[in-house]
């Protein structure tokens, strides 16, 4: 259950339902305070603590109330589950809580389905019944349930999160029957988010700043999120370490803020998350995966595993443990463990496409090109702006000889934004294999023209390639000095420097005996002046015509 640890079936009483109901606007934030701080009370009475503690924390984003129009706080009493699973949690086997069935689940569905029928499930009850139903694989039921519990309950934050994880397309929620709440923006900001439509989850979540939550700690978390997303790391790190600055104690999204520090192997301060979290709450599946990534980041995956599997104890439908985890069992050549795992995060989740690329990469280790290609095709369904998921599907094509589908793939790749700056080289490769040399020559162009004029000092391992071909094509089109220009470029690099010198001499050899350069290749073909002046190409050369294979 994603918002709930156990829930207690306590019916929503008839004086409290006309007080949780919501209008589509955002006009009076005192009353929307009132209702945000009742269903808290509502929900933690439940166990829905999830719920509980999203609705609480917004509330506490808006401007204060007299202490006179506050409810009275609910009695506090001990926390038995929790305490159990603090004391069980290293007990328990590595997957042994996630491979448990529910017997009672048909049995339930049974005993709720006459309940619905005859209208006895308040908004809470209709969560539990489509819970029952996601759980049995039953998703059109769950849907049209989860639905109608939004309608009876619009403040349940838990049910919009049950029917966000079972939309996979933006097709899919146009058809959606939503109420017409202020809760619906949250909704819709949330869904945007993890259907990848990042700027219209952007201008959800600003607009939802605008009205008044601006001081809320989720929005600034989400918009993190959406920002990591899209791989717009600094971004995203800034805003991470602004609200810790606001909010130290909070761990929500921190799992996703450890990824970025990972990727960018800032272990001092993985180091100081991981530890800081530890004497938060050291049984948070986040604290568990950011001590994971911890572990992963020093090359330790044995122990990164063991802690994506404590958080699987804690939380066996937590999404990102799952796709850590087969990241993790990847390194060690696990490769069965590592798909087990990616499975199991699909299972969470469909949409989640590092799942998806993770099997993959697993199938292509093991040298099975057409199931790689199957999920590599569903990465890019649910990330088609990725490079690297194009990159992959180009190469898989390669390997299966469906050539004209890769020039596809790599071309898109590089007209996206090349993440990885390979695109360019492997159409380029791919056209010196089908001795197509004009093609081949004008993609190194790009190639070159890109890497210097990114402006990072990067070694880029492809570039003594990229710089051999074009002078063996400049001498065998009889233009001595850009010929001459790329062979001296080889004679940087250690593994070209000879055959530079080579051409060099050769080119030295034919001035001398005579030999003039041609005037007669196009122009595109030449290489840059800037190029060989100061190694800063000044524009972007016009993109290849491959008008015949570009999708």
């Amino acid at each position: 259950m994603a918002a709930s640890t156990s829930i207690v079936p306590v019916a929503v009483t008839a004086a409290v339902a006309p007080v949780l109901s919501t209008n589509g606007d955002f006009s009076d934030l005192r009353e929307i305070k009132k209702q945000l701080l009742l269903i808290a009370g509502l929900t933690r009475e439940r166990g829905l603590l999830h719920s509980s503690k999203w609705s609480a924390e917004l509330a506490f984003s808006l401007p204060a109330l007299p202490l006179a129009e506050l409810q009275p706080p609910p009695p506090i009493t001990e926390s038995g589950e929790k305490k159990k699973d603090d004391e069980t949690v290293d007990s328990l086997g590595p997957l042994e809580k996630g491979q448990v069935k529910n017997e009672a689940l048909r049995e339930l569905r049974v005993e709720l389905s006459k309940k619905h029928q005859a209208r006895e499930l308040d908004g809470f009850g209709l969560y539990l019944y489509g819970v029952v139903l996601r759980k049995l694989d039953l998703v059109k039921e769950a849907i049209d349930v989860f639905v109608e519990a939004t309608h009876v309950l619009p403040l349940h934050w838990g049910a919009w999160l049950e029917l966000c994880n079972l939309i996979t397309d933006k097709e899919m929620l146009k058809f959606l029957s939503l109420p017409d709440t202020w809760m619906k923006e949250f909704f819709l900001a949330h869904i945007y988010t993890e259907l990848q439509l990042i700027e219209e989850a952007l201008q959800k979540y600003q607009n939802l700043i605008d009205v008044g939550f601006s001081k809320s700690s989720y929005i600034v978390s989400q918009i993190a999120v959406a920002y990591h997303n899209i791989r717009d790391i600094d971004k995203a790190l800034s805003i991470f370490n602004e609200l810790r600055k606001q909010d130290p104690y909070r761990i929500e999204n921190m799992d996703t803020f450890s990824n970025l520090l990972y990727v960018r192997s800032m272990k001092s301060e993985l180091s100081y998350l991981a530890h800081n979290l530890c004497e938060i709450d050291k049984y948070r599946v986040e604290t568990c995966c950011v001590i994971g990534n911890y572990y992963s980041l020093r090359s330790q995956h044995e122990k990164a595993a063991l802690y994506f599997q404590r958080a699987l104890k804690l939380n066996p439908r937590y999404l990102g443990a799952w796709t850590l985890m087969g990241h993790e069992y990847m390194e060690m050549k696990n490769t069965s463990a590592a798909i087990q795992a990616y499975r199991h995060a699909i299972e969470v989740n469909k949409r989640d496409y590092r799942a998806w690329y993770g099997l993959g990469q697993t199938y292509e280790i093991l040298k099975m090109p057409f199931y790689c290609l199957y999920y590599y095709r569903r990465a890019h369904q649910l990330r088609p702006n990725d490079s690297r998921m194009l990159v992959a599907l180009g190469e898989c094509y390669e390997k299966l000889n469906q050539l004209v589908e890769a020039k596809k793939c790599y071309w898109r790749a590089y007209a996206v934004g090349d993440v990885e700056k390979m695109a360019l080289v492997k159409l380029a490769k791919l056209h010196e294999q089908l001795t197509e040399s004009e093609q081949a020559a004008q993609c190194y162009i790009k190639y070159i023209q890109d890497i210097y004029s990114c402006g990072e000092i990067v070694e880029h391992l492809e570039e003594s390639t990229a710089f051999r071909y074009l002078a063996q094509y400049y001498f065998k089109c009889k233009l001595w000095d850009e010929a001459s220009t790329c062979a001296q470029k080889c004679c940087a690099f250690n593994d070209t420097r000879e055959e530079g010198k080579a051409l060099l001499r050769q080119i030295l050899q034919l001035r001398n005996q005579g030999e003039t350069s041609t005037t007669e290749v196009p122009a595109p073909f030449f290489l840059p002046a800037s190029l060989s002046a100061n190694n800063t190409p000044t524009r972007r050369v016009s993109p290849l015509n491959l008008s015949s294979v570009t999708p």
